[in-house]
């Protein structure tokens, strides 16, 4: 019968996306030293954006929004600008999730789009020429901001993540999330690589 035989290796690879899924994101935040290295450990190969895209849906769970600023009967959005590879990833991490019990969707931003009505808020590097633009606009607004910048001296995002050692890790910035009136948690803070505070 061909199309049960068809079905068996579609089965076989959802099987796979979702236990290399669930991996990312248990390894997202219980590895300090990065979760590319849990991943080895656990003999599975994931792509940068892979474990990004982890990190991202992680987020949500970790960061808490101001009420008064938020629509808890809606869904929760991750806005994404980026190429087609880094949107793929993310709606693949996103998948089934649930923040709260509201479903997590993926909005991917057209190159006008502004970041009104996300929750996250995802600069790929490949667009990061609207970076200054859409960080301005976003600026104390209730809106994680994440980015993928290399020099952090240039960084104005509340996250931004960085590679070292090969390894996918993230900086975070206390004053900015303090603008948006965002809360992150302890936890987060403490896997972070760097942690800008507030000025005494």
């Amino acid at each position: 019968m061909p199309h049960a035989s068809l079905r068996a290796p579609r089965r076989r690879t959802a099987a796979r996306r979702r236990l290399l899924a669930g991996a990312l994101l248990a390894a997202a935040l219980a590895v300090p030293a990065g979760p590319t290295a849990a991943l080895a450990q656990a003999g599975l190969q994931a792509s940068e954006y892979q474990v990004k895209a982890a990190f991202l849906c992680k987020f949500a769970g970790y960061v808490e929004w101001p009420a008064a600023a938020d629509r808890p009967d809606g869904p929760f959005v991750i806005g994404v600008l980026g190429d087609d590879e880094v949107v793929q990833e993310v709606v693949r991490a996103a998948s089934g999730l649930q923040v709260q019990g509201r479903p997590m969707t993926v909005r991917r931003l057209a190159r006008n789009d502004g970041p009104a009505g996300v929750h996250i808020l995802f600069i790929a590097r490949s667009h990061a020429a609207r970076q200054p633009e859409l960080l301005a606009g976003a600026r104390g607004q209730p809106t994680l901001t994440v980015t993928e910048t290399d020099n952090a001296a240039t960084v104005a995002s509340i996250i931004n993540f960085v590679l070292v050692d090969d390894k996918v890790r993230f900086d975070i910035a206390l004053p900015l999330a303090d603008q948006g009136n965002l809360k992150i948690s302890a936890r987060l803070l403490g896997v972070a690589r760097k942690v800008a505070t507030r000025p005494s």
